[in-house]
């Protein structure tokens, strides 16, 4: 019995230096989290709860696929690697472009198609960055010594890190939606924001 105990008992000493690497790579700016300051700069935290529910949804089923190792799998056969790259380059690149043509907030505005449940959803599992980074914080410790409990553990310890990291991004963004009254700097505002999802992607698919 106790040695049942100790193959599934939590490292905690592992807890502290899994939590800093996912804020570090899960948290930094990529394409979810610039998307998340643009839905809460231009539609308010309320209005947008679907779009973050969507994108939690997404990386959360990202997390499940590394966890399983199907990404693994998906990735050894390189065909499928590129066309889903490509996917995922297509989405992207449709959704700065609402990002970018999004109107000041001194406009009367309509939530888009694009920052919608399912649209969080589709950017969360086409997030190049996701996989990349969660893979990379999934790999980094062992928190139990059983893989089961391990695999267990750390992916409920992640999904609550998703759920406080894109909070925080979709909160920053209704923080700074005041500066963003007068048209012209809200434009250039979304303008930077949409450059700024595309080079994150670039930028990930390149690593």
């Amino acid at each position: 019995m106790p040695e049942a105990l100790a193959v599934v008992a939590i490292r905690w000493g592992w807890v502290g230096p899994l939590v800093l690497m996912s804020l570090a790579i899960m948290g930094s700016p990529g394409p979810a989290t610039i998307s998340l300051v643009a839905a809460g700069s231009a539609f308010g935290v309320r209005r947008s709860v679907p779009y973050v529910l969507g994108i939690i949804i997404g990386t959360v089923a990202v997390l499940v696929a590394v966890a399983t190792g199907i990404t693994a799998a998906l990735l050894a056969v390189p065909a499928i690697g590129s066309v889903l790259i490509w996917i995922s380059a297509a989405y992207i690149l449709w959704l700065a472009y609402h990002i970018a043509t999004a109107p000041p907030l001194s406009e009367p505005i309509t939530t888009s198609g694009a920052f919608s449940l399912a649209g969080g959803a589709l950017l969360g599992v086409a997030n190049p960055k996701a996989w990349l980074g969660i893979a990379a914080v999934f790999a980094s410790a062992h928190v139990a010594a059983a893989a089961t409990a391990d695999a267990t553990a750390k992916v409920a310890l992640l999904i609550a890190m998703i759920v406080v990291i894109c909070t925080t991004w979709l909160v920053a963004g209704r923080a700074i939606a005041p500066l963003l009254r007068e048209p012209r700097r809200a434009r250039l505002v979304n303008a930077a924001l949409a450059v700024g999802l595309v080079a994150a992607t670039t930028l990930a698919v390149l690593h």
